[in-house]
């Protein structure tokens, strides 16, 4: 009686060696370092390490390391903080035409575990230290803006139906169109309620004038806020990526302001140039006369101009420019109804579909490419001063044929999958902000301050521990020794489910996992107390392990799912701290009932089991 087969016990040890392998991590120090990624049109090589090794041997700075990421990008490590920063001079002055960087801090792992593949967990703003920006959306600028865009289309409008009027304006939420008569006036507003559904068309007369005013609808507006704020989350994102840093939180915060934190990141200055930056695009037809070879060698047509994809094959285009993205209202993946092919949709204003039209109806077949114009400010020191410049780059990010003549809206095919498709819209959306943007706070965490959060939490952890474990051990004595192991082996797993799905820890994250220590002996209470009521009923130590573990388990089941049903509501409704706290206890529950129910049933079967017994340690 109470032995388990062969083959439950090995699965038992393979998960605590599992947790241990990928708790691990953990244990080691954050170095200080620097991420390295290309600028648009390079590409990480071996040569590109060896440059960046140049350059910190030229300027005399000590290195841990440099090896080259997953990702593609190169991780430079530091003994401290000083050499982080000579070295992010020295790469700034030499290479930063070439490679972007950023200040990071990254985990010392040895040779072996990193062969593994496995990885720390992720620690947030307040353990890892890292900035934290604040920024508002100017809403009224986004109505503004496309009121502006209604004041042009309804000109174009009104000049394509030859309807006479003597003034279009914009004042300040609507359109003014003033007319002589009050025919002209009437058939305009027939035309323009036609058109533009979603306005309020409103006919007053002053004096000898005819007036027509064009607002929008408060539904309309609405629906324009929520595409600027959405536009400049999936626009900043993008910007952040080129930080290369891990887990950044951007996110909404009420109806106007956006949230960003990047753990790790310690350089403002270059946080603030990489949100200011705009981006633009471009449509324009391929040179299909002349060869790119010829372009490549320098001989470029006059005309013309040599551009590059993002994979760096060259490409000709015409220098006159179709339309620019400043004329795209919207864009948004899909599929080709005739073919099922991935394809981008996108929306022009009127002067740009006027534009597009024209152009389409005389070049039905030819290439047209899309082309990503970016202007960056970068900071590099020369002679110990920062200088800034502006870095202009253009790449060719689509080409494909013109199937047929269109305007307004249209669509964008020839790509290879939906996630290029998707990716391509998001570009044409957050190519440019959608809504200036202003940053109302700023906040930079040290990481000391940070290591003195994650020092108090792992003192805090081990108090806890350390208390429940001699609590146990006093009461139930040797049951309490075998619960206490049960709960390291608790705390071990949960550590490595972390790390395994890289979650992010927080200070909430270490509350939660607190209390789910505080919580994790309650199974093994429930079992115990079991187990001495059934000796006290005159039963064998045997049939009391057996009977305590069997009855006790509904009653263990059922107080862990009306807990973790709380923490998938936490999760589910919480937002940032509360989530963190929600994982590590959802985690918790699920390694602790496996620990205390089948972990220390082996641990007991190991002792006990088989055996005949007079008494238990109880």
């Amino acid at each position: 009686m109470n032995r388990y087969p062969l083959w439950k016990n090995l699965l038992i040890l393979g998960v605590v060696l599992f947790g241990l392998v990928y708790a691990l991590p953990n244990v080691f120090p954050q170095n200080p370092s620097i991420e390295i990624g290309p600028a648009r049109g390079v590409e990480i090589t071996d040569a590109s390490l060896a440059e960046v090794k140049a350059a910190l041997e030229n300027a005399g700075i000590a290195y841990g390391g440099i090896e080259q990421l997953p990702s593609g990008r190169l991780l430079a490590r530091f003994d401290d903080a000083a050499d982080q920063l000579r070295a992010q001079e020295a790469i700034e002055t030499t290479l930063s035409d070439r490679y972007t960087n950023a200040l990071t801090l990254s985990p010392d792992l040895p040779g072996w575990l990193r062969a593994l593949g496995v990885q720390p967990m992720f620690l947030g703003l307040d353990l890892r230290g890292g900035i934290h920006v604040l920024i508002d959306v100017d809403m009224e600028a986004a109505i503004e803006q496309s009121l502006e865009r209604y004041t042009g289309d309804t000109r174009t409008l009104l000049r394509n139906e030859k309807i006479r009027y003597q003034t279009v304006t914009r004042e300040p939420g609507r359109v003014v169109v003033r007319f002589r008569d009050a025919e002209s006036r009437d058939q305009a507003q027939r035309v323009i309620g036609r058109e533009f559904r979603e306005l309020v068309l409103t006919a007053e007369e002053q004096g000898e004038d005819f007036f027509l005013y064009a607002a929008m609808t408060p539904a309309d507006e609405l629906a324009v806020r929520k595409f600027a704020l959405q536009q400049n989350i999936t626009t900043l994102r993008n910007r952040v990526d080129a930080l290369g840093v891990a887990e950044p939180l951007i996110q909404q915060q009420g109806d106007r302001r956006i949230v960003v934190q990047l753990p790790g990141a310690q350089d403002p200055g270059r946080l603030k140039e990489l949100l200011g930056a705009t981006a633009t695009l471009e449509y324009r037809l391929v040179d299909t006369e002349h060869s790119v070879e010829d372009a490549v060698e320098g001989r470029v047509p006059v005309g013309s101009k040599l551009y590059r994809d993002r994979d760096g094959r060259p490409v000709l285009l015409l220098r006159r420019v179709i339309v620019t993205g400043d004329q795209i209202t919207d864009a948004s993946a899909g599929f080709d109804q005739r073919t099922g092919q991935p394809a981008v949709f996108v929306s022009l204003d009127g002067q740009g579909a006027r534009r597009m039209r024209e152009v389409t109806t005389e070049n039905v077949g030819r290439p047209m490419a899309v082309v990503f114009i970016e202007n960056r400010t970068i900071t590099s020191l020369v002679d110990g001063e920062p200088v800034k410049r502006s870095v202009r780059t253009e790449e060719v990010i689509s080409v494909a044929n013109i199937l047929e003549p269109f305007g307004r809206r249209f669509q964008t095919t020839g790509l290879d999958s939906s996630a290029e498709a998707h990716n391509l819209a998001l570009l044409l959306r957050a190519g440019a902000l959608a809504a200036p943007i202003q940053i109302v706070e700023e906040r930079t965490i040290g990481p000391s301050l940070g290591q003195d959060n994650i020092d108090q939490g792992l003192v805090s952890v081990a108090i806890a521990l350390a208390l429940v474990m001699v609590f146990m051990m006093f009461y139930y004595r040797v049951f309490g020794i075998i619960a206490n192991l049960a709960l390291l082996m608790n705390l071990v797993l949960l550590v490595a489910v972390m790390s395994m799905l890289q979650a992010t820890l927080t200070m909430p994250g270490i509350a939660g996992i607190v209390l789910t220590l505080g919580m994790a002996v309650d199974a093994n209470v429930l079992i115990f107390e079991r187990i001495r009521e059934e000796i006290r009923n005159s039963n064998s130590p045997q049939a009391s392990i057996h009977a305590g573990y069997d009855k006790a388990l509904s009653s263990i089941v059922d107080a862990n799912i009306t807990t973790l049903i709380a923490a998938v509501v936490l999760f589910s409704f919480g937002t940032g701290p509360i989530k963190g706290f929600a994982v590590t206890l959802s985690i918790g529950i699920l390694t602790s009932m496996f620990t205390a129910i089948l972990g220390s049933r082996a641990i007991i079967n190991l002792l006990y089991g088989g055996r005949r017994l007079s008494k238990l340690s109880v």
